[in-house]
Order: C-alpha cells, then sequence, then structure tokens
C-alpha cells in the first residue's frame, strides 16, 4: 500500500517535473543564443574597423563596444516594453518597462532580446564610419535601441503580454528579422549618411567614385566568420525552445550565407571586377541577411537560393550607391537594407507548403515598406536635428588627422603615429 501511493505521489508530479525540465533547458538553450548574438558584436567590430582606415580604428571599435552598453539600458527601461508590452493598439506595448519583477523566463527572454537590439543599433555604426563625432553616434544608437527599433519590432512580433502588432495580424513573416533587424539599421544608417555627406575624397568632382581601403582585411575576413557563428544563434535562438526544427533552421543559415558567397564572387566576375575579399564577405552576410525572415519556413534548396540572389543583390547595390555618391564604408545599406528587402520578399515566395501565394508576397512587402517609412524619416530628422544643434560631423582637421586622436586622444597603431603626442593640454585644445 505504502509503495503504491508513492507511486501515485510521483506519476502526479511527473507533468510538473517535465514542464519544470523543459523550461531549463529552454532557458539554457536561449541564455546560449544570447552569447552567439552578443559575439556578433565583435564580429561587427572587426569587420567595420578592418574595412576603415588605420586613424579610424579605435573610434569604430569604441562605437561597437557602447553600442551594447548604451543600448542595452535604453532597451531595458523604454524598448523591451515598448515592443513586446501589452499592445492593446497594435502599434506599441504599454507594459513592462524597465522590467524589474518578472518571470524567470521573461528575464531570458529580455537577454536574448535585448542582444537584437544591440546589432540594430550597430548597421549604422559601419556605414557612418570615418567622419561622425562620437558623442552624437551614441545618441544616435540611444534612439535606435530605445525607440526605431522597438516601435516596429511592435508591428511585427509584439503583444507578447497581450494584444498583437497589426502586421503580425496580417500574416507578415519575419522570423529573426530579415526587416526588422536588419532592414530597420539599414535605413538609419541611410538617413545617417545622407546628413553627414561622403567622406573627403570619396568622390571625385566628376562624380566618379574613389576607393578608399580599409586597413586591416585580415580583421574583415575574421569579423565575416565571427558573424556567420554567430548567426546561428541568432536564427535558431528565435525559435526560443529546444527542438527538431533547430537543425532546419541552422541548416539553412548556413547554405544561404555559403550561397550568398557565391552570388558575390559571380557578381563580381559577370562584369569583369576583381573578386575582392571585402566584397565577398559582405555577400556571404547579405545571405545570411536574406534568410534571417524565412529561415524557418522554407526548404534548404530555396534557403541556397535565396542566398546566392542576395549576394547578387549587395553587389549590384554596392555599386548603385556609388553612382548616387553616397558613401556607405562598409556596405551596410546594401547588406543589411537592400538584402534584407530581398530575403523578406524571399520568406512569402519560397513558404513551404505554399510556395508563390501573391497575397503573402503583397502583405511581405508592404512589412518591407512600412519598415522605411517609418525608420527612415524618423532617423534623417533626428540625424539633421543632431548636424544642426550639437553637430554630427567632425571637422575637416579631425577627419585628415583621424578620430582616434580627435575623439579619444589614443590611436590603435601608436608605432606607425610616433609624431602625435596626447598630453591632456593639447586634446583640450583639439576644436
Amino acid at each position: 500500500m505504502k509503495t503504491l501511493m508513492l507511486l501515485l505521489v510521483a506519476v502526479s508530479f511527473a507533468p510538473q517535473a517535465h514542464a519544470a525540465s523543459e523550461e531549463a533547458a529552454n532557458t539554457a538553450w536561449l541564455v546560449l543564443a544570447s552569447v552567439l548574438v552578443f559575439f556578433m558584436q565583435a564580429g561587427f567590430a572587426l569587420l567595420e574597423s578592418g574595412m576603415s582606415r588605420a586613424k579610424n580604428a579605435v573610434n569604430v571599435m569604441m562605437k561597437n563596444y557602447m553600442d551594447c552598453c548604451v543600448g542595452g539600458i535604453v532597451f531595458w527601461l523604454i524598448g523591451f516594453g515598448l515592443m513586446f508590452g501589452a499592445n492593446v493598439t497594435g502599434w506599441f506595448g504599454m507594459s513592462h518597462f524597465a522590467l524589474n519583477d518578472g518571470e524567470p523566463w521573461d528575464y531570458t527572454f529580455l537577454l536574448f532580446q535585448m542582444m537584437f537590439a544591440a546589432t540594430a543599433a550597430t548597421i549604422a555604426s559601419g556605414a557612418m564610419a570615418e567622419r561622425t563625432r562620437y558623442g552624437a553616434y551614441l545618441i544616435g544608437a540611444v534612439l535606435i535601441s530605445g525607440v526605431i527599433y522597438p516601435i516596429f519590432g511592435s508591428w511585427v512580433w509584439g503583444g507578447l503580454y497581450g494584444g498583437q502588432g497589426w502586421l503580425a495580424k496580417l500574416g507578415f513573416i519575419d522570423f529573426a528579422g530579415s526587416t526588422v533587424v536588419h532592414s530597420i539599421g539599414a535605413w538609419c544608417a541611410l538617413a545617417g549618411i545622407l546628413v553627414l555627406g561622403p567622406r573627403l575624397g570619396r568622390f571625385a568632382p566628376d562624380g566618379k567614385a574613389r576607393l578608399i581601403p580599409g586597413h586591416n582585411l585580415g580583421l574583415v575576413a575574421l569579423g565575416g566568420f565571427i558573424l556567420w557563428v554567430g548567426w546561428f544563434g541568432f536564427n535558431a535562438g528565435s525559435n526560443l525552445q529546444v527542438s527538431s526544427s533547430l537543425g532546419l533552421i541552422a541548416l539553412n543559415t548556413h547554405l544561404a550565407a555559403v550561397a550568398g558567397a557565391l552570388g558575390a564572387l559571380l557578381a563580381q566576375r559577370s562584369t569583369a571586377s576583381p573578386v575582392l575579399l571585402t566584397t565577398t564577405v559582405n555577400g556571404s552576410i547579405g545571405g545570411l541577411v536574406g534568410i534571417t525572415a524565412g529561415c524557418a519556413s522554407m526548404a534548404p534548396g530555396f534557403a541556397l537560393l535565396s542566398g546566392l540572389v542576395a549576394g547578387f543583390v549587395v553587389v549590384y547595390g554596392m555599386r548603385l550607391l556609388d553612382r548616387l555618391q553616397l558613401d556607405d564604408v562598409v556596405g551596410a545599406i546594401p547588406v543589411h537594407g537592400f538584402a534584407g528587402i530581398w530575403g523578406t520578399l524571399a520568406a512569402g515566395l519560397f513558404y513551404q507548403g505554399d510556395l508563390f501565394n501573391w497575397e503573402r508576397v503583397a502583405v511581405q512587402a508592404l512589412g518591407a515598406a512600412a519598415a522605411f517609412l517609418w525608420a527612415f524619416p524618423v532617423a534623417l530628422v533626428f540625424y539633421f536635428l543632431l548636424a544642426k544643434t550639437i553637430g554630427l560631423r567632425v571637422s575637416t582637421q579631425h577627419e585628415q588627422r583621424g578620430l582616434d586622436f580627435a575623439e579619444h586622444a589614443e590611436v590603435g597603431y601608436p608605432e606607425f603615429n610616433s609624431t602625435q603626442t596626447f598630453d591632456s593640454e593639447q586634446w583640450s585644445r583639439r576644436g
């Protein structure tokens, strides 16, 4: 009889134990995915600094480093609530600001989403490199992490604590953020470079683009590899739980990346251009951006096709910016913006089990357009106001000297800058 009672007690507690074990496994997976997405910041820092000149290496690294810091705080204070709080209107959340008293899963989910917010802000860093005032850039990063990104995110992913975003109600598909994260960051970057203007000497008087090469292509390649690794956490982590679907998501992510590099290579060869490392790395990242929306709902063959097309989109997008005399130092707008649009449309075109449903594609196009019409004007007005008040662009002297010295009073390669001195009195008179 005693044995029977113990057996009955064990059976009654079995579902609770199973649920606790499942939550623990999901928590462990999401924390690991958060670490992988955080590691992407290192990839961005290496890639962007490598594509910049040596005299600006510290400045680029500092911007990427502080994106995590200021962006993380403002996302915790404001962004998370706007994005995932109770969304009764379908336009923005209205609860869970400065989350300090939640359930265990709330903290895990907040950690993961905080890393996404930092990624969105960092995209603007590379495009605006080598001529942006450090303090003004950080103010822009606060706006992106705390307002622009979260409000659009609420339209697609919002309503975790009640309600639903208006794009989600229409059936908009963006599993891990081709539009929510990457295009939003790219349209903010586009606004930034329009207000800033090109770097000194970037375009000839007749409008012809001049190459300003980066200082360390080894960092670019290493940054590309790190971003690739982190993207497995970015996409597979967005599943939010341990399940059998993780394998397909990770496979599609990898296939799109390799195809993106191949697409960039073929696009360069199609016009007899040299096959550049920087462009090829950007092609693989474009492939990753292009699969991010549909990585969970696409067959592997279509994932490869999506990445291949994204590689072409990146190369021709970079050439389009040159023709328009828009100076994007690292190619962030073609990689994250143009490839993000393509990936969002591809998620509708290649939806597994319902291919080429044009109603779904129309919803995808609406979502991509809504992202631009929200992020670009808001960022453009904000950067314009920064330019007219505290100043957005550094002086000509500081741009020529390099932002490492002008903005931080240190340089990344002091052995090549032996003529520079860094006494505090001189730095205080740098303006």
